[in-house]
């Protein structure tokens, strides 16, 4: 059986459609039965790694950060560091970096208002696997629960759910992109079955409008008791709150202005990107959630000896490691400078679109997202 997706004709408005097909492999990068000139692929991969560097200083809307210099830790393609089970865990490999796991999820935890004795956290492959876990979790206690989402939630809230068969109740935005928490109450209300609680207040993926903002603020206000998200839904039954905090988490951590988002101000788990934000070679995120929700991890076979709650069981310590160097250079001071710098780039960049005629100008934080009229079509 072949599954992909080729890219077909393009459509009448001129943009390329992907339909379901055979993966179209290109012939001088297919893997055959023979070797091959193993240094004309080493040129050729400098050469594509060099274009690749010279594209970056054009690369604008895409939130990754691109400002890492890392070739000198090339020594590390050597060898193999496998991060197997939870980081608190030993395991029988010993080609781990667990030591400064350890330490970038204490960092993280900091940074989400609580402490590693308080919540269970390990390194993901990526955002999406911190919005699955998140779930997860109250699933387990939750079985019959449906996940509320904002209609803005990035695209994996719902590819998550339908993996894990959970129901999605789409909640409608405010112009500011963030849940209309009466809609919210509204859609309680009729379900006639316990909800899961709220999901995606914080992506900035485009076409996203909305910065991480008040948690409190996409709940409704009749229900909150005592400003703390995961009971202000008590009236509908139990909540798991579980925000998706890929980019907006580093952001609201570091920003001059004190916002509502982490495990302190009542998420019960969150998920955040590495390679956003901090920046790396590779995609890597954090998942964090309160410990008394975790359970106490089921143990690997024998040659691991580790006890496990993560997804991927084996795990990239390249990805740690990157991320630990970074925040061991920046700490938190670095961090706030990293986010104001970021703050004054969207500032000046709207305010530059803002003299152009006829352009409408949309700043959150740290996105800027621009149109114009030209000859009665908007660009």
């Amino acid at each position: 059986m072949t599954m992909g997706q080729t890219l077909s004709n393009s459509s009448s408005s001129g943009a390329p459609e992907l339909t379901p097909g055979v993966l179209d492999v290109d012939p001088v990068l297919a893997i055959g039965q023979e070797p091959v000139d193993a240094d004309a692929d080493l040129k050729d991969l400098l050469r594509w790694a060099s274009d690749l560097q010279q594209e970056q200083p054009m690369v604008l809307g895409y939130p990754e950060a691109l400002d890492f210099r890392d070739h000198d830790l090339a020594p590390l393609l050597d060898v193999l560091v496998n991060n197997v089970g939870d980081p608190g865990s030993r395991d029988a490999s010993g080609v781990s970096a667990k030591a400064h796991e350890l330490a970038v999820i204490q960092f993280m935890a900091a940074m989400a208002g609580t402490t590693v004795d308080e919540v269970y956290g390990y390194i993901t492959t990526g955002g999406l696997e911190g919005i699955e876990r998140g779930p997860e979790l109250a699933r387990e206690r939750l079985p019959h629960a449906a996940v509320y989402a904002s209609d803005q939630a990035h695209y994996g809230v719902r590819k998550a759910a339908r993996r894990l068969g959970m129901r999605v109740v789409s909640v409608p935005s405010r112009p500011d992109g963030s849940m209309d928490p009466d809609e919210l109450r509204l859609r309680i209300a009729v379900r006639d079955y316990v909800p899961l609680g709220t999901r995606g207040a914080r992506r900035q993926t485009p076409p996203r409008r909305h910065p991480a903002g008040d948690l409190r603020h996409y709940l409704p206000r009749r229900l909150r008791r005592r400003g703390d998200p995961a009971s202000s839904c008590s009236a509908g039954g139990e909540v798991h709150v579980h925000v998706d905090a890929a980019m907006g988490g580093v952001i609201a951590a570091h920003a001059p202005s004190e916002l509502s988002w982490s495990i302190a101000d009542g998420a019960d788990s969150l998920s955040m990107s590495g390679h956003k934000v901090i920046g790396a070679p590779v995609p890597c995120g954090v998942f964090l959630a309160r410990r008394d929700l975790v359970g106490g991890g089921e143990v690997g076979a024998e040659y691991v000896g580790a006890t496990d709650r993560t997804w991927g069981c084996s795990r990239s310590g390249l990805a740690v490691l990157l991320l630990w160097r970074r925040l061991r250079a920046w700490g938190h001071q670095g961090l706030r400078q990293r986010v104001q710098s970021c703050l004054d780039t969207a500032a000046y960049a709207a305010e530059t679109l803002a003299t152009v005629p006829q352009a409408a100008v949309d700043r959150v934080p740290n996105t800027v997202k621009s149109s114009r009229q030209r000859d009665g079509c908007g660009v």
